[in-house]
């Protein structure tokens, strides 16, 4: 795994390149260090290290559901999601509603975006609670997994 430069942490350098598009890495690192930067500078109280860990973990999505076709009909069946999936879609989700805050500068969105799921809000936080909601609503189905 790809450990970033600056604070040596695999969970940032998987950020950067979730941030990163047309594989401009320098882009993308001066963005997540801004952000980072920002949290730091919004915050001095606390370490960003450990908001980004905090937003990581509140927008983990424990279980969701998967297409199954048995017998001509396809089910929606909830299954657990594997730890490294886990942050893969919490990355995701993260850098998806920052992206998607138009007007503002892309590190502001994504400092504002990991503030807000470190406090349990936001729309990372919104996504993980759909799926959460899904996985409950098809449970009738958690038979059909394998």
């Amino acid at each position: 795994m790809f450990e970033d430069v600056k604070f040596h942490s695999v969970l940032v350098g998987r950020l950067i390149n979730t941030v990163m598009k047309w594989g401009e890495k320098s882009k993308a690192q001066r963005i997540v260090y801004d952000a980072l930067e920002l949290l730091a500078s919004k915050q001095p109280s606390t370490d960003p290290m450990e908001v980004f860990q905090r937003a990581v973990d509140n927008a983990k999505p424990r279980l969701e559901v998967k297409a199954r076709r048995v017998g001509g009909a396809t089910y929606q069946v909830p299954l657990e999601v594997p730890a490294d999936r886990q942050s893969s879609l919490a990355l995701r989700w993260i850098v998806k509603f920052a992206d998607a805050r138009k007007g503002i500068p892309m590190k502001e969105a994504l400092a504002a975006e990991i503030l807000e799921a470190a406090q349990g809000q936001g729309n990372a936080i919104r996504k993980r609670d759909d799926v959460h909601k899904m996985a409950q609503a098809n449970k009738a189905f958690a038979h059909f997994r394998w």
